[in-house]
């Protein structure tokens, strides 16, 4: 290279190489290639209308917006030539985005409400269901011709009625959202006024309607002045609301005994001066309630403890044993003066071939105090779900028994990584077995099985099949219900969001807030440990 400062002659010049062509870094296009793209952005094109209608309903126009804008923006993506990183990368962060992000931001801003049995919509809907279940019928009341149908399986699909008005023969179908008149030649009537066939809906037979008699007795369609229920199977009547809302009071009036419920906006309930709420009220925010309520309320904060404390063990638990057991045989597998290493090493695995949940129940099974495997082979009459000790010690074995043959496998492919070398030199060098083991193999194990052995702890620290198949979180207290000596803090959740003494989706929310924060914490200072030990070792 030449210098012009120290005299040098003068620079070579470059030859001029004229513009330079564009770079192409996708391949030729495939009719295969070609195929695969157009059926693909047809099937997202597809589910992108077949979701704008429910959308254009419901008038969400913000989520219409963004199911435009994405589906425009995969096409555009995938139609061009260019961002080709892009396009192994966009389908992924969507996929996260949809079933990480938002479900966890989700869980979140529920914490922070009281949403829950009775606390579920909103002020409107909740003043509309007080009325609605207080209606009765009085003298005079319009009676409707009732046909029972339902716009899905007539098992399970929602149910509507289809009136007939005696007045003027028009036939109306009702939900819980109202009354919404029919076209005359979508509906065929009987002599009686009773609808016999509906264009979109399917009529109920006798015995699927007694088979959902309850729901059929619960539905009301709500009206100006009251609303429509059922009287048996073929009749309706529209009858008078007991208890309506009073705007000027913001408050709920009972006809009869003229008692007042007064809108509580902290509570988001009716509430009345002698303190009784009304059962139905709307979805407010609460701020930290939830999230404080785990460490003030003292009917919460010692079960929570407990069954804290007994998570953590059962997690160190299953994921310390399963991985000793496992590192076991793999050692005891591992020399080559075994003979048949091979059937011991397929024998070993079949547990973890077997699908959980189907032997989480024989387990269950084999507990039984009465006619248990275990009771009957070894001649005991133990009541192993009945004592909470006894209960933990069946749930660990079962973890156990379950984990092992992972923990085996990971081990096995482990310890064939190990360098030979090094065991022998150490041995040379007179270490035993022992301290060959202790010094050497342990260390390099653990270097490599650490990330595995976290993502065990966080997997055992939410195993909800585990407690929820075998012992459901018995035995529980006399005194407390809703929290067994086996909880785990993940089934304790469960049953406050959907067991049968309410549903407390907002408090089960926080309790979600609890776990994941205390797994992340564990799983971050175990990494970091685990990198220390990484530098030391490599």
């Amino acid at each position: 290279m030449e210098n012009r400062e120290f005299g040098a002659g003068p620079a070579t010049p470059v030859p001029h190489r004229g513009p330079v062509p564009p770079r192409h870094h996708a391949g030729p296009v495939t009719v295969t290639g070609l195929a695969v793209k157009v059926v693909v952005l047809g099937l997202t094109v597809g589910i992108a209308v077949w979701a704008a209608f429910p959308l254009v309903d419901a008038g969400a126009w913000a989520g219409l917006t963004l199911l435009v804008a994405a589906t425009a923006g995969l096409c555009y993506l995938y139609l061009t030539r260019r961002y080709v990183p892009a396009k192994y990368l966009v389908p992924g962060t969507l996929f996260l985005l949809a079933f990480q992000v938002l479900p966890v931001l989700y869980t979140v801003a529920t914490a922070f409400t009281n949403f829950g049995d009775g606390h579920r919509g909103s002020k409107q809907e909740a003043i509309v269901a007080i009325q609605t279940a207080s209606v009765t019928q009085v003298p005079g009341s319009t009676e409707y011709a009732l046909a029972v149908a339902t716009t899905g399986d007539p098992a399970t699909g929602p149910l509507v009625f289809l009136l007939t008005d005696p007045a003027t023969g028009t036939v109306s179908v009702g939900d819980a959202g109202g009354l919404r008149q029919l076209a005359a030649e979508d509906v065929t009537v009987d002599a009686g006024g009773r609808v016999t066939a509906a264009r979109g809906y399917t009529l109920l037979t006798i015995g699927q309607a007694g088979a959902r008699s309850e729901e059929i007795t619960n539905l009301a369609v709500p009206t100006a002045g009251g609303a429509i229920r059922s009287a048996g199977l073929s009749r309706a009547y529209e009858g008078k609301a007991q208890r309506t809302y009073d705007a000027g009071c913001d408050c709920i009036r009972d006809a009869e005994s003229g008692k007042v419920w007064t809108a509580d906006a902290d509570l988001g309930a009716f509430v009345a001066a002698d303190g009784e709420r009304l059962a139905q009220g709307w979805k407010v925010g609460v701020g930290f309630q939830n999230l404080t309520r785990v460490v003030t309320d003292p009917n919460i904060s010692g079960p929570f403890l407990r069954t804290l404390i007994w998570n953590l063990c059962f997690a160190v638990a299953s994921a310390g044993g399963t991985f000793a057991l496992g590192l076991l045989c793999a050692l005891a597998l591992h020399s080559p003066r075994v003979r048949g290493r091979t059937i011991y090493r397929v024998l070993l695995i079949l547990p973890y071939a077997m699908p959980s949940f189907a032997m989480l129940l024989v387990w269950r099974d084999m507990f039984n105090t009465d006619f248990g495997l275990l009771n009957n082979l070894l001649g005991m009459h133990v009541d192993w779900f009945g004592n909470a000790w006894s209960a933990r010690a069946a749930v660990l074995l079962v973890q156990l028994w379950l984990g092992f043959p992972y923990m085996f496998l990971v081990a096995t492919g482990a310890l064939q990584a190990i360098p030979a070398q090094l065991t022998e030199a150490a041995s040379v060098d007179g270490a035993s077995r022992w301290q060959s083991f202790r010094r050497i193999t342990l260390p390099l194990l653990l270097v490599a099985l650490s990330p595995l052995l976290i993502a065990s702890f966080a997997y055992n620290f939410n195993n909800f099949n585990a407690i929820y198949l075998t012992t459901e979180g018995a035995p529980f207290p006399a005194d407390n219900p809703s929290v067994g000596a086996t909880d785990l803090l993940i089934t304790y959740t469960y049953r406050l969001a959907f067991g049968g003494q309410g549903a407390q989706y907002g408090f089960a929310a926080a309790i979600s807030i609890f776990i994941f924060t205390l797994v992340a914490i564990i799983a971050a200072v175990t990494f970091r440990r685990t990198r220390q030990q990484e530098e030391v070792y490599s």
